[in-house]
């Protein structure tokens, strides 16, 4: 059985490449999905797509309606998610995606350090699991297989 994993959060370094990295190691049949992790062309898939918009607000507005259709698609067609919340970056579209992912019933993994417990202790409440680690959250996944 492959299971399709959605791995919502920030998109400044490679932590989604190292979590793959480790989950080919650990020998697990996981199929990745994300949002769009190229920053550029997410702010600006509006323009690219619809033509210049006439401001930042409506380009912002454009460019987020694609990327939350995006995301809704690969939401629904992923049967696990795992949101990783840093201590470096805010986290706005991480629990967006988190809470998105709750309300579609999905089986939600949130990864957030020990400094994050009492902002995200609701969230982690309605999440399934909560671990501190990538680590940790690719070894709840093991389990299943168990």
């Amino acid at each position: 059985m492959e299971l399709t994993v959605y791995l919502a959060g920030q998109i400044h370094d490679d932590w989604r490449g190292e979590l793959k990295s480790k989950a080919k190691q650990k020998n697990l049949p996981l199929t990745f999905v994300a949002p769009q992790t190229n920053h550029d062309r997410s702010d600006n898939v509006g323009d690219d797509i619809l033509g210049e918009q006439p401001g930042n607000v409506y380009k912002d507005d454009a460019a987020s309606s694609i990327n939350n259709l995006r995301t809704q698609v690969l939401m629904q067609k992923s049967d696990v998610v795992i949101a990783l919340f840093g201590e470096k970056y805010k986290q706005w579209n991480t629990a967006m995606d988190a809470s998105t992912a709750i309300t579609m019933n999905k089986p939600t993994i949130v990864v957030r350090p020990e400094s994050l417990i009492h902002p995200l202790k609701e969230l982690s409440n309605k999440a399934n699991v909560t671990v501190e680690t990538v680590d940790q959250a690719l070894d709840v996944l093991n389990y299943i297989y168990e």
